[in-house]
């Protein structure tokens, strides 16, 4: 058997209903998203897809996505390890605010250039605001120098591709399967380096909540396969749902 490579975007959490940027801020699903989660599950299930180890990042939303899937597979007991590398990208003093009001308040172009730009960073929190990493135990081990105050998607590829070639890529390349259920920025970035995008390409990138992207390898650890999981037609239009997040205020 080829190794395989699930990527799975959490599916919709509280925040995404709401259209807020969420970045480090620990929101869980909402019920469409803990639907969009069992329906992931069905379809890696579907695929008889039977893994080794799961990988996470340490926000529940990322988690409980990866719990509901497995339960659906019944592999609950496969091993898991969370990682801080693989969170969202940290969106600074964006964080809790609503992206269309967001985008009546700055202009369309700034918001996008803060929210897809390659190597812009939105407007960092203070070292002293409550929100801000440090004062969060879970990341109590990271040296406070290291913890980002904001984060462009280069930032986040700088952290998730590193953990991924050192944690994750070994176990492809022993022909083991892993499923990764993180989030839509740094698995943008993983994806970026996976199908060697330029920086234009991956601002134009869009993963839907909740449908599995499944990437398959040969011995070389050369793609032979990648595509959504399900109805292509449905990625598709969930891709263009992402896309339209900054378009028109939400009633």
């Amino acid at each position: 058997m080829p190794a395989t490579l699930i990527l799975l975007r959490h599916g919709q959490s509280a925040w995404n209903l709401e259209n807020r940027f969420t970045g480090w801020i620990d929101v869980d699903l909402s019920d469409a998203g803990r639907e969009e989660a069992t329906k992931a599950g069905q379809l890696l299930k579907a695929e008889g897809l039977q893994f080794d180890q799961c990988f996470t990042s340490v926000l529940k939303r990322a988690i409980r996505t990866l719990w509901i899937s497995l339960d659906q597979l019944d592999q609950m007991w496969l091993p898991v390890t969370r990682a801080w590398q693989l969170n969202e990208r940290h969106y600074g003093a964006l964080q809790g605010l609503n992206k269309a009001e967001t985008v009546e308040r700055h202009g369309e172009a700034q918001v996008k250039q803060w929210r897809r730009g390659f190597a812009v960073q939105p407007p960092p929190l203070d070292t002293n605001d409550a929100m801000h990493p440090r004062f969060d135990r879970r990341y109590a081990s990271i040296p406070p120098a290291s913890l980002p105050a904001t984060e462009s998607l280069a930032d986040c590829i700088a952290r998730a591709w590193p953990y991924y070639q050192q944690n994750i890529e070994p176990l492809l390349k022993a022909g083991k399967s892993v499923l990764v259920a993180a989030h839509g920025n740094s698995l943008r970035g993983l994806v970026k380096q996976l199908d060697g995008l330029s920086e234009e390409e991956v601002i134009e990138l869009n993963i839907p909540t909740g449908i599995p992207l499944a990437y398959r390898f040969d011995d070389s650890m050369k793609i032979v396969s990648k595509g959504y999981l399900g109805d292509p037609e449905a990625a598709k239009a969930a891709a263009e749902a992402v896309a339209r997040q900054t378009q028109g205020k939400k009633g």
